[in-house]
């Protein structure tokens, strides 16, 4: 991979955080941090839907235990999909979930390449200051006023090991400045072929070429610059250390179940939420550790 590719990605990755949202970070906070849902309209293209319970389940854990929502980017999937009104139709029980964390001040959210349009504030003036929520179907406040970031930066109050957190396609220039082609080609091209069986060729998520060189990019942006990096993006569940403190949420469309990342006493922690069976042959929610937890302590 050139030098001039890593340069030009690096100036998008950090271009992400001129203006970004501060939150604390220290021994008290708690977040969790979900990305790329990919809510949809409920067709056979919705890869959400069949994981809808889970992040449900997930959602009221967290916020019983004290936990801020934090979405890095493609919450809703909005290339394939035009209209914002039957994603909340589709989506209501989610979408009154999150007003739930947003109303008490505990939810906040970065754009990322599907749903890269929010990014303009009049977009989410419109389409998300209310929703259709009860059995009425009486018109009431979502998220009102809802701000969409480029970037988030939890700033440590106790070591200023700060975590930096963003969606991820700056480091990919046809998901990034060149969208509105990949837009048009997942639109019209790819989402049919994809019906048939054909995988979208220009998605870091399911090329394992663009894949390994998104990652490769993100990571030597947080070697570089000594900074925790936490992005999505890929898919790719994953934890980072000392050599590489890189990490990803992974997707909460993987047929496993949804992976996100906690944080709470300064410590990062990959969780996976999943669907078990019992002996008595009952299906349950799990929430299952896969990496961590990591001190910010131990990677700097």
């Amino acid at each position: 991979m050139s030098l001039s590719q890593f340069s030009f990605s690096h100036l998008r990755i950090s271009k992400a955080f001129r203006e970004p949202l501060l939150l604390p970070l220290n021994c008290h906070t708690k977040y969790i941090l979900f990305s790329d849902c990919h809510r949809g309209v409920g067709n056979a293209n919705d890869n959400f839907l069949k994981n809808e319970y889970l992040y449900l389940a997930s959602l009221d854990y967290y916020y019983r235990n004290g936990f801020t929502y934090l979405e890095l980017g493609d919450g809703d999937e909005l290339w394939e999909n035009r209209s914002v009104r039957k994603i909340k139709e589709m989506h209501l029980q989610s979408f009154k979930a999150i007003s739930r964390y947003y109303t008490a001040g505990r939810a906040y959210s970065v754009y990322g390449n599907h749903d890269i349009v929010k990014r303009k504030s009049r977009f989410p003036r419109t389409h998300f200051h209310t929703c259709y929520y009860d059995e009425t179907l009486t018109e009431c406040l979502f998220c009102p006023d809802i701000t969409f970031y480029s970037g988030i930066i939890l700033k440590d109050q106790l070591q200023q090991k700060d975590i930096y957190l963003l969606h991820g396609h700056q480091a990919d220039l046809l998901n990034s400045t060149l969208w509105p082609l990949s837009r048009f080609l997942v639109r019209y091209i790819w989402r049919p072929l994809e019906k048939l069986g054909i995988p979208d060729p220009t998605s870091a998520a399911k090329n394992n070429r663009r894949k390994k060189k998104s990652e490769e990019r993100l990571s030597k942006w947080a070697k570089d610059h000594r900074h925790i990096l936490v992005t999505g993006h890929t898919h790719h569940p994953m934890t980072g250390d000392s050599a590489s403190p890189y990490f990803n949420t992974g997707s909460c469309i993987h047929p496993a179940g949804i992976t996100g990342i906690e944080i709470q006493s300064r410590s990062l922690t990959l969780v996976k939420w999943s669907t078990q069976a019992r002996e008595d042959l009952t299906l349950q929610v799990t929430r299952e550790i896969l990496g961590g937890p990591i001190c910010v302590d131990e990677i700097y």
